[in-house]
C-alpha cells in the first residue's frame, strides 16, 4: 500500500512538473513578435469545414495574416496547406480565397498547396523562399507557434512569430494536446 502511495505521489509530482515546463515551452513559443522586418511569412494551415469554409482557428489566422499584410506590404504569405481527406479544398486555397475576398493582392499570396502536417507545412515552403533568406515570420495560433518555431530550428530559420488568438470552444483540448505534441515533435526531431 505504501508504495502505491508513493508511486501516486511521484506521477503527480511527474505531471506537475510536465505541465510547468510545457507551459513555459508554449508562452516561450510567443516570441520574438514579427515587427515586419521578413521579406516571407508563413500562414500554417487548419481545417477547412464543408463548404470549403475556414474553420474558426483558421479564420483567426487569417485575420491575423491580413493585420500583418496590411501593415508591412512588402511581405509575400506562404499560405500553406494541402486537402485533408475530409476538406473540400486545399487548406491553401481556401486560405487564398478569403484573404482576396477581404481585398489583399493575389501578388502578394503564395500558395503551398502539398503539406498535412505543421513539419511539412514549414518544410514545403521553404520551396517559396529564396536560399538567402535565413529569417521568417510565422503566423498561427498561439498555442501552435512553439512547435512551429522547433521546426523553423530544425530547418535552420529564424523566425518571429505573429500569434492568432486561440477559439475559446478548443482552447482546452487544443492546449492540453499541444503539450504532448511539442514533447513528440522533439523526439522526432531528435532521430531525423
Amino acid at each position: 500500500m505504501h508504495m502505491i502511495k508513493n508511486s501516486l505521489i511521484l506521477l503527480a509530482v511527474l505531471l506537475i512538473v510536465f505541465w510547468i515546463f510545457t507551459s513555459y515551452l508554449l508562452k516561450r513559443g510567443e516570441a520574438p513578435v514579427a515587427d515586419g522586418s521578413t521579406n516571407y511569412a508563413i500562414v500554417l494551415g487548419a481545417k477547412v469545414n464543408k463548404g470549403a469554409v475556414p474553420s474558426r482557428a483558421l479564420k483567426y489566422r487569417l485575420d491575423a495574416a491580413y493585420d500583418y499584410a496590411v501593415k508591412y506590404p512588402h511581405t509575400q504569405l506562404i499560405l500553406s496547406g494541402g486537402q485533408g481527406d475530409d476538406e473540400d479544398a486545399t487548406e491553401s486555397s481556401v486560405m487564398k480565397k478569403y484573404l482576396m475576398d477581404r481585398g489583399l493582392s493575389e501578388f502578394q499570396l503564395i500558395e503551398e498547396n502539398e503539406s498535412t502536417s505543421t513539419f511539412t507545412n514549414i518544410k514545403y515552403s521553404m520551396k517559396s523562399i529564396p536560399l538567402t533568406e535565413k529569417k521568417v515570420t510565422i503566423i498561427s495560433n498561439d498555442f501552435h507557434l512553439a512547435r512551429a518555431q522547433m521546426i523553423a530550428d530544425y530547418f535552420h530559420l529564424e523566425a518571429d512569430v505573429v500569434a492568432a488568438p486561440t477559439p475559446k470552444i478548443i482552447e482546452f483540448k487544443v492546449r492540453v494536446r499541444e503539450r504532448f505534441g511539442l514533447i513528440a515533435q522533439k523526439i522526432v526531431l531528435w532521430f531525423k
